[in-house]
């Protein structure tokens, strides 16, 4: 028999406790310090209040939980020990089917782990999408872990365990987070087209990439949309109310990839909306304005070494000229377009008319590790970060380095090597604006371990939510670089290559995913973004605002280890859902 929420938000707290003690190991103490929050908004408040129990509790009474729980496929569950849940769960993930060789490195990974952390390795085996990960996930998951740091780890095992917790609680329930099932889903689809066969990379006007165009029209038509794929390759599905002169509400994200990329990144953002307009028709449920999800056919700029050609046409900024870049293997991009049927004479028509824009929403997986820091599934943008973008070369003099005294050297590599080091410095100082300063390629041209390095040429990223920060913190790292090269007898040589504003979202946007988060039982929680999106370039046309979902394995992204949950994506597709429905323009 089903459990209701409420049921639980009904009984007495023994009740509550009892129904609730398989869902964290052996730890009757989280349902007990939690139920005096009752009563639960949704199955999400309730998610989220025994999670914060947890991160709440003490040093000690966190690593007990952790110890609480079994090994994979270890002693526990060889004697037939294992809790009911526990049983379950490893056998959806197969390991009580283990070949004798997965069985042995199991065993040895278990043992090298308990040895370095003094406890159990925890992984949620069901997966993000509830299905079971395989069991080479699994080690591969288990080994990579095992080079983690103490305190990495232990955050890492808690968060495992909330995961379990969560869709423990799902099965207790009889909720099935659908919204978010079917975005994991399709991002598997068409995460498995790719234009090589080592990870997933989908650039500009590929094979890859025009199928994955035609299943994304595909979907629109089958969720009750009109869609099309445009001439720069932007699939946009319109969902028409049935006001003929109404304005147009747009949201969208880019669906090409960085090399060897991950599933969700820019992808969500058009699956979640296609899920939640599917939702909609099936139960005959109109909007009073029109509905228009953009699939952007390119933010990356992979292929032609040029950024948002997809929402650059949709705002009518399209660089014709773009049109002559070169690909590695000498294709031009114009001819790339033709070869997908696509006449590139037409894009600058594809401009909207901003009077006839409501604005812009987008959600994005976070990229980052903020949210899953703080134990919330979504959170709210406040800025996109603008940045500014440089080459440096500096010219020493290269010579012997057995016979060059050290204080007679002209060496560009120390003095590049100085330079990043105040780059990391000076761009810790101000985190409130979120101000970081990467240095992401660094070069000794033509270099030789016996010589004293005469050039060196190094990138220089600087980005924040705020430009007077960000820009005062370029002119110190500028002039450091000028003063250092001075002192070591260095020639110097900065070239800018980007400059970008950085892009706040409407507040009147902001208020209104905010009340929708509230609704969902979510904190609204407000960060800033340090990644580009097209948001960045709509916002040009219209108000915007954004939507972050959490991003999984320490919140990596642009990497195929780039995860979320369909528990997350269920959130987050309710709150757009949510904040359609009671969307008001802006007065």
């Amino acid at each position: 028999m089903t459990t209701t929420l409420e049921q639980l938000n009904g009984c007495d707290a023994n009740a509550f406790v009892s129904t609730l003690q398989g869902i964290y190991e052996h730890s009757p103490w989280i349902p007990e310090r939690t139920a005096a929050q009752r009563p639960f908004l949704n199955i999400t408040a309730l998610k989220l209040a025994l999670e914060n129990t947890v991160r709440n509790a003490t040093n000690d009474e966190q690593l007990g939980l952790i110890r609480a729980h079994p090994e994979l496929a270890g002693k526990a569950a060889i004697s037939g020990q294992l809790t009911a849940e526990s049983t379950g769960e490893q056998a959806k993930a197969g390991l009580n089917n283990c070949t004798p060789e997965e069985f042995a490195t199991l065993q040895r990974l278990n043992a090298a782990y308990n040895t370095k952390f003094t406890f159990p390795f925890i992984l949620a085996v069901k997966g993000a999408d509830g299905q079971g990960l395989s069991r080479e996930a699994i080690i591969a998951a288990f080994s990579r872990r095992l080079k983690n740091q103490l305190s990495d780890e232990q955050a890492e095992a808690l968060r495992q365990i909330g995961r379990i917790a969560e869709m423990r609680l799902n099965d207790l329930l009889g909720y099935t987070p659908q919204l978010g099932e079917t975005i994991m889903r399709w991002a598997q689809v068409i995460g498995a087209w790719s234009d090589d066969e080592s990870g997933l990379t989908c650039a500009y006007m590929t094979d890859a990439h025009r199928r994955t165009a035609a299943q994304l029209a595909a979907w629109m038509r089958e969720a009750g949309m009109l869609a099309e794929i445009d001439a720069v390759g932007n699939v946009v599905g319109r969902y028409l109310s049935d006001k003929p002169d109404a304005k147009t509400l747009i949201t969208g994200s880019h669906y090409d990839t960085v090399r060897n990329g991950g599933k969700y990144d820019g992808r969500e953002g058009i699956l979640l909306p296609i899920a939640i307009i599917k939702h909609l028709h099936e139960r005959g449920e109109k909007l009073p304005f029109h509905f228009e999800v953009i699939g952007f056919s390119e933010e990356e700029g992979v292929r032609f070494k040029s950024t948002f050609l997809g929402s650059n046409a949709v705002i009518g900024q399209f660089d014709m000229a773009l049109l002559d870049n070169i690909d590695r293997d000498g294709i031009s991009m114009r001819d790339a377009l033709k070869s997908a049927g696509h006449d590139a004479a037409l894009i600058p028509s594809l401009a909207r008319n901003p009077d006839d824009l409501l604005g812009y929403v987008e959600v994005h997986i976070e990229q980052g590790p903020v949210l899953l820091q703080r134990d919330l599934p979504v959170g709210i943008v406040t800025s996109i970060a603008g940045s500014c973008r440089y080459m440096v070369q500096l010219k020493g003099v290269a010579s012997h380095s057995g016979t060059t005294p050290m204080t007679m050297r002209k060496d560009a590599a120390t003095a590049a090597a100085e330079i990043v080091l105040y780059v990391e410095q000076r761009c810790a100082q101000d985190q409130q604006a979120s101000l970081v300063g990467t240095v992401g390629q660094l070069q000794v041209p033509n270099g030789s371990t016996n010589v004293i390095p005469g050039a060196c040429i190094f990138s220089l990223d600087i980005r924040a939510a705020d430009d007077a920060i960000r820009d005062a913190a370029v002119n110190d790292v500028l002039r450091f670089i000028e003063t250092t090269c001075q002192r070591r007898n260095i020639e110097s040589a900065v070239e800018k290559m980007v400059s970008a504003p950085a892009v706040p979202c409407a507040p009147w946007l902001m208020e209104q995913l905010t009340a929708a988060t509230e609704r969902a039982g979510v904190r609204a929680f407000k960060l800033a973004s340090g990644a580009g999106h097209d948001a960045m370039a709509m916002a040009k046309a219209t108000d915007v605002a954004m939507l972050f979902t959490r991003c999984g394995n320490g919140g990596i992204s642009h990497n195929p280890l780039e995860t979320m949950t369909a528990d997350d994506a269920e959130v987050s597709a309710q709150i757009l859902l949510d904040f359609l429905r009671n969307f008001t323009p802006k007065s």
